[in-house]
């Protein structure tokens, strides 16, 4: 196994947050939902908790794999896994549906977004 290279720093950032935040509902429900509020399906917060930690467990293994810089495959699931939940914490928040507080992850997720772009902007200007 190799350290990351700068240009994988984005998918490990992101493979870092989603495992902290996929596992937090998993490890203590409790102060999950003081954070985000009560759940009425613990079971589905918790399988869509692992289902995160499993999507940025793939992402951190990926930013140490031998081929420099992200692939487009790890870009899909990076940029994908990005948007549908920024979507849903502001689609969701917005109606009421959840708690204002996941604007906070909105927020997160477009910064991650944001990343992404720069990233692969920074990628195709070094490949030229």
């Amino acid at each position: 196994m190799r350290a990351p290279h700068r240009r994988e720093l984005v998918p490990l950032a992101q493979g870092v947050f989603y495992i902290a935040t996929g596992l937090w509902p998993i490890v203590h429900l409790k102060s999950f939902e003081a954070v985000t509020g009560p759940k009425v399906d613990r079971w589905l917060v918790r399988t869509v908790g692992g289902l995160i930690s499993a999507v940025g467990a793939a992402l951190m293994a990926a930013a140490f794999e031998q081929q420099p810089g992200p692939s487009r495959t790890l870009a899909v699931l990076g940029i994908g896994s990005a948007i549908a939940l920024g979507a849903s914490d502001v689609i969701y928040a917005s109606r009421g549906r959840i708690s204002k507080v996941y604007y906070v992850d909105a927020v997160a997720e477009a910064a991650i977004l944001a990343a992404w772009a720069v990233s692969r902007r920074v990628r195709k200007s070094a490949l030229r």
